[in-house]
């Protein structure tokens, strides 16, 4: 991605170091410490909803659909503009033989149409702001679901939502270093650009995330 790109700035820092350590660091401690929000209850949602021929926006490490547990036969397919991410992710998944696409979710995506399920877990608080630019990313993934297909996902709100001391810290300091572009993200507005793409919507808060899942696409 070219460093001009304005969505640069939110996945630059998936570097092979910051990569070595995301398990433990940001789904172990910052997870639990910070975001209060205990990802076994994030895995099962993946779970729940993941699909026969699923993508995966911003895979990280590919932790959740590991620990998922996809039923045989899968197809997962891998999409982030961060090469680093792909090797990983797809390095830990290889038993699945999974496909890796290099594209930034904020432009039409360039996979087939018809997926059973995407994910976009940890995505959209990096994702430039306002909301209306976010819902182009929401968009574009509605554009390759299946009719029934389910977009689902978490993402870390911005101040304006309860949060404990320590996480609007941390809030403010990942904005300021660009890593985060959420300190106007709300559960409200994340239902609402939902909405604007899909005909169900369902969003929950546990501590300082939205967990959502969102089916039916409009077309």
């Amino acid at each position: 991605m070219d460093r001009d790109d304005p969505a640069y700035k939110g996945q630059s820092g998936y570097n092979p170091f910051m990569l070595a350590i995301y398990d433990p660091w940001v789904l172990g401690f910052m997870s639990r410490a910070v975001w209060r929000c205990p990802i076994p209850e994030a895995v099962e949602r993946y779970r729940r909803h993941l699909g026969h021929r699923h993508l995966d926006v911003g895979p990280g490490t590919g932790y959740f659909i590991e620990k998922a547990e996809p039923s045989p036969g899968t197809e997962v397919t891998l999409l982030d503009p961060n090469p680093h991410v792909l090797r990983r992710a797809s390095r830990r998944l290889a038993a699945m033989h999974p496909t890796t696409v290099e594209a930034d979710v904020m432009k039409p995506l360039p996979v087939p149409h018809g997926f059973d399920s995407a994910a976009l877990s940890f995505v959209l608080h990096c994702l430039r702001g306002p909301d209306a630019n976010k819902a182009i990313a929401i968009r574009n993934i509605a554009d390759v679901l299946a009719p029934d297909g389910v977009l689902f996902g978490g993402t870390v709100l911005g101040l304006r939502e309860h949060h404990t001391p320590q996480a609007r810290a941390v809030v403010r300091v990942f904005n300021w270093e660009g890593g985060f572009d959420n300190l106007g993200d709300t559960a409200d507005g994340l239902r609402q650009i939902l909405r604007e793409s899909f005909e169900s919507v369902e969003v929950e808060i546990t501590g300082s995330v939205a967990y959502f899942a969102a089916t039916r696409p409009h077309r």
